[in-house]
């Protein structure tokens, strides 16, 4: 045992899968061919619990979901994010080239270059992109990085601010100062633990309960509010549904829930997901095992379920999903939601 180790009485960690409740099931010629356990909560607009499944007050990293946090945080640093811009600061991309276009234009904007990104070389997720930059030769680059919206917002507020570029993904940098208090002010609770995402950036672990009470507070904002802080959320709101191809891209997940619900939806790695309906309801998602396969048809069941979205409407969306499996080249079986949380 470290020093560390043994000056922390506490093990800083998510819930036990004793205390998680199967979510979904994955059914292959009419065989339960794997589960997926974890934990879920509904909030309705006025952020009271409608429904709590599992252990939703056990803390979790959220990892991408925190990015409505992260560039609001921003435009409260005095950067003006507005339209696809907005929409970029908050995305995990697919890296087409309308997307890089943006996020090019906002680090010039901030007179830097890509060379201050500090998220990791990538290559698009979208295919088409990715394999017209493979034709030509073009080797993976921070810019083609999903998160590489984010991290120009971040920028743009160290070139408003005159704070140093090189060190701002440390946790102590105003700019992570600024992300730490909007987390806190929108979500009602102080973060367990300090991790690094995937991107680079810091990951501060709130609980699943925090995580849908911050969104919900996010999608019942007012661009018109007198405070800044609510009126910059309404902002970012406006800007994501006007602009839903830049959060994800076209045919992805959380693009196909904003455009058809007016919801505001971000996927998170490790299995987190995040849905708010156009009244502030909203549907917080943690999947213990990591797989994002089940996250949107949760939230989304369980959006439906309380009243939040048509039935018929989402039973239409998911088909839009990738849920179904396949065998032989036929469609074999799908994704669905366990029956131990489905209502009639």
């Amino acid at each position: 045992m470290t020093t560390s180790e043994a000056a922390s009485p506490i093990r800083a960690e998510t819930f036990s899968a004793a205390r998680a409740v199967e979510l979904a099931q994955v059914v292959r010629s009419g065989f339960v061919e794997s589960r997926h356990a974890g934990s879920a909560i509904v909030l309705n607009q006025h952020a009271e619990v409608v429904r709590s499944i599992g252990d939703p007050d056990a803390p979790i990293f959220p990892r991408s979901t925190l990015k409505p946090f992260q560039a609001i945080a921003m435009m409260n640093a005095g950067v003006g994010l507005r339209s696809a811009a907005a929409a970029l600061a908050t995305a995990s991309h697919a890296g087409t080239q309308r997307h890089i276009q943006v996020v090019r234009s906002m680090i010039a904007q901030a007179g830097l270059t890509e060379a201050a990104l500090q998220c990791p070389p990538a290559l698009p997720r979208d295919n088409a992109t990715r394999t017209e930059l493979l034709r030509d030769n073009v080797e993976p680059a921070p810019i083609y990085m999903e998160c590489s919206g984010k991290h120009a917002a971040m920028l743009l507020a160290c070139a408003q601010n005159g704070w140093p570029v090189e060190s701002y993904l440390d946790p102590q940098h105003p700019v992570q100062q600024q992300v730490r208090d909007v987390i806190e002010r929108f979500c009602g609770e102080r973060p367990v633990a300090t991790g690094v995402d995937g991107c680079g950036a810091p990951v501060f672990a709130i609980s699943l309960a925090g995580l849908a009470r911050g969104y919900a507070r996010i999608r019942t904002s007012s661009a018109s509010s007198p405070f800044a802080l609510y009126r910059n959320a309404g902002i970012l709101v406006d800007a994501v549904l006007a602009d839903a191809w830049g959060i994800d891209g076209p045919g992805r997940p959380d693009t196909i829930i904003a455009d058809r619900h007016g919801a505001f939806a971000k996927t998170g790695a490790e299995g987190v997901m995040v849905v708010s309906a156009p009244d502030g309801t909203t549907a917080a998602v943690k999947i213990l095992d990591g797989s994002a396969r089940a996250g949107a048809l949760v939230a989304l069941t369980l959006l439906a379920d309380a009243g939040a979205l048509d039935p018929a409407d989402v039973a239409e969306t998911l088909t839009r999903l990738p849920l179904h499996l396949s065998g032989g080249g036929a469609v074999v079986g799908d994704i669905r939601v366990s029956p131990l949380i489905a209502r009639p």
